[in-house]
């Protein structure tokens, strides 16, 4: 892995889990022909030897040509007062590197793998297992769930299918396949130990973090790598450990293949990921806030607070109902809830079950984009980003040395919103907003999606004319 992901323990419930404006939900309809998904061999079962051990060769012999190993770099430049006094303002320069794994998805070349492992690379060499060495280009992020799609320029890969993982079973025997500590090609195997965990490892209050936990081996390098059933099929893209030491200490996440493929489908079609919201803040049911909140049921997803006008409210939602299923399948939690029926697009209706004060009722809501509507949205409107009213515009590697910024993006056009209200000028390069350093319009909407009203933001960075400046307003 290229960052070491730890967690922390946390409560359930916390009250009311307040999930920013919108609660997000996504579908997974079928990938595009282009990428083949579909299964090319029939379901296997795996063989059991004579002493009672399972034979993994199979599932290990399918996977491991089609897992790479992602190598990553940028250029980072420091400055010091040496540096100004000996006439080098600029700084000097450092090669950073990273590397991770990653899933071949088609023959030719489309490769997921996390976004953690190519976030700020300014070079991406992706090696597969014969040795071969291409370079990588990013066809799409999406932070919220931590996977990115990258792309070689070739044909006839060997590929993996996405399975479903919903099938997925707590206790059955799965691989991990990835490249830690740069030992590319390597096996383990574990068993599923959950699903549907949050972890609270993704910074955006738009995350969606529905992983399957194994205690199948995963140390840095491992993430973007596949995690495959014993048939040899993709059920997830290993992500995180939990640890304290930066190595393995027994437990592994990976981001399910149903919540996967959908970005991968959306990043592929459309260049950015189309979420739907149902606009609700929410907290998972358990036996205790049951009884503290006089609630019939001890399990399902706590209505806290709704968005005036937002797709639940309009539907006739309440606060205070219990979302227990939808779509006629039972939800135990928020996390459950999220990856069941997070798989949706804007203006796709789903058929929620709610328990109201001991009354079963079924209310079909429509949902919509964070816009409010049920348009799809495309990468242009995508980048006027998180309301800002500004059109974002990523820099080259060369843009950035010439700058001397390790970091930045350029603002290509404003159009209302807080940028204008601020004065920010078009031709103004971001470098840090709020302190943290921005290279997309993916980072400023990460940033963003965390704020609420009344926070302070400050937006760091070089006029058009080559001064630094700042600007400061409420959020």
């Amino acid at each position: 892995m290229k960052k070491v992901l730890g967690i922390v323990a946390a409560s359930t419930f916390s009250a009311l889990i307040a999930l920013g404006i919108y609660q997000q939900f996504y579908e997974t309809p079928a990938l595009p022909t282009k990428l083949n998904v579909q299964p090319e061999y029939s379901a296997r079962a795996v063989a059991l030897q004579s002493d009672g051990t399972t034979d993994f060769t199979f599932a290990a012999e399918r996977t491991v040509n089609a897992v790479v190993h992602v190598k990553t770099s940028f250029e980072r430049r420091s400055a010091s007062p040496f540096d100004l006094f000996f006439g080098n303002p600029g700084g000097r320069s450092q090669i950073v590197r990273g590397a991770g794994s990653g899933v071949i998805l088609s023959e030719n070349g489309y490769i997921i793998t996390n976004n953690h492992v190519i976030e700020d690379a300014e070079q991406i060499v992706v090696a597969l297992n014969d040795g071969r060495e291409y370079e990588g280009t990013v066809i799409g992020t999406d932070p919220t769930t931590d996977i990115a799609l990258i792309q070689v320029e070739e044909s006839g890969l060997p590929y993996l299918s996405f399975s479903n993982s919903d099938e997925v079973k707590v206790g059955q025997w799965v691989l991990a396949v990835g490249n830690p500590f740069n030992l590319t090609s390597t096996v383990t195997a574990g068993i599923v130990s959950a699903k549907a965990r949050n972890i609270g490892i993704i910074p955006s209050r738009a995350a969606i973090e529905s992983f399957i936990q194994t205690d199948a081996a995963v140390n840095p390098g491992n993430s973007g790598g596949a995690l495959v059933n014993t048939n040899g099929e993709l059920i997830g893209i290993n992500t995180a450990i939990s640890t304290h030491t930066g190595s393995f200490e027994g437990y592994s996440f990976a981001v399910p293949s149903n919540i996967a493929s959908k970005v991968v489908e959306d990043l592929v079609e459309y260049g950015t990921v189309q979420r739907a919201f149902i606009g609700v803040d929410i907290g998972t049911v358990t036996p205790v806030n049951a009884e503290e909140l006089g609630l019939s049921v001890n399990s399902g997803v706590y209505i806290g607070g709704l968005v005036p006008n937002g797709a639940a409210a309009n539907a006739g939602i309440e606060v205070g109902d219990v979302i227990t299923g939808v779509d006629g399948k039972s939800v135990e939690g928020a996390t459950e809830l999220q990856e069941t029926i997070g798989r949706k697009r804007p203006g796709d209706v789903v058929l929620l079950t709610i328990d109201r004060e001991g009354t079963q009722k079924e209310i079909k809501v429509e949902l919509r984009n964070r816009q409010g509507t049920t348009d799809i949205i495309t990468q242009d409107e995508m980048n006027f980003t998180a309301g800002l009213g500004a059109r974002l515009e990523e820099l080259s590697a060369d843009q950035k040395r010439r700058m001397g910024i390790r970091s930045g993006v350029r603002v290509e056009k404003v159009v209302g919103g807080k940028f204008e209200k601020a004065g920010i000028p078009e031709g103004f390069v971001i470098t840090k907003m709020n302190n943290r350093y921005v290279s997309s319009a993916e980072d400023i909407e990460r940033i963003s999606s965390q704020l609420q009203p009344g926070d302070g933001v400050l937006i760091q960075g070089i006029q058009p004319n080559g001064r630094p400046d700042y600007y400061a307003f409420g959020w």
